[in-house]
């Protein structure tokens, strides 16, 4: 089983050139890869394809085994459920709490209070945002809303996670800490893709692609 695969995937924007072209691409079910490239190579546009936020000009996109060119919309939400994202923008709620942000993925799926509150306390615990549970996104620095995100993306345990450079505001040492997050979560069942320019951050062993000039090459 896959749970992302594109075959032959190309996207361009209205009449312009192709960001991405002829992208065949699979991330196994329960695997770990990590995507490197250069800046403005595509990388997020890739993750933006798979999290379903684009349609690809040509190709065919599966999820989990469904083709999302035929996939119902409700089909397609149960889909997007299974996902985590970590995105650059981070897309925290402003009115909500940094507590609140991160246990909105429980909160929607009806997950008692009561429940979630000990896995949010202490994963932010974990995160190193164990003291600013009540602050609001706007008086937290651009490392405490990354480490946010992350925890917002991990904490319904999702079959996939996309993270694009989820390391890219902390310190080399919380760096190294969510990375081991990541693969904690990954060795629990979890697919993960990470997206980074960090090439320190990549295990040696690690499964690793390349996006270059709109094509993606598997490095090792």
């Amino acid at each position: 089983m896959f749970a992302a695969r594109l075959d032959h995937v190309s996207l361009r924007y209205d009449r312009g050139e192709e960001i991405l072209r002829d992208v065949n691409f699979a991330l196994p079910a329960g695997s770990m890869s990590f995507l490197t490239g250069p800046s403005g190579a595509g990388k997020s546009t890739l993750l933006r394809l798979i999290y379903m936020a684009l349609k690809p000009s040509r190709g065919l996109i599966s999820l989990f085994d469904q083709d999302l060119a035929v996939a119902s919309p409700a089909l397609q939400g149960a889909i997007r459920r299974r996902i985590g994202v970590v995105l650059q923008d981070f897309s925290l709620i402003e009115h909500l709490s940094v507590f609140e942000n991160v246990a909105l993925p429980l909160r929607v799926t009806g997950t008692p209070r009561s429940v979630y509150t000990p896995d949010v306390i202490e994963l932010l615990d974990w995160v190193g945002l164990g003291h600013r549970l009540h602050a609001r996104p706007a008086t937290l620095s651009g490392g405490e809303k990354q480490r946010a995100a992350i925890a917002r993306a991990v904490i319904s345990k999702p079959d996939l996670l996309l993270a694009d450079e989820p390391t890219g505001n902390v310190d080399p040492a919380m760096g190294v800490r969510l990375i081991r997050l990541l693969t904690e979560m990954n060795r629990m069942g979890t697919t993960i893709l990470i997206a980074t320019h960090d090439h320190h951050l990549i295990p040696q062993q690690a499964r690793t692609f390349s996006l270059s000039a709109g094509a993606v090459e598997q490095t090792r």
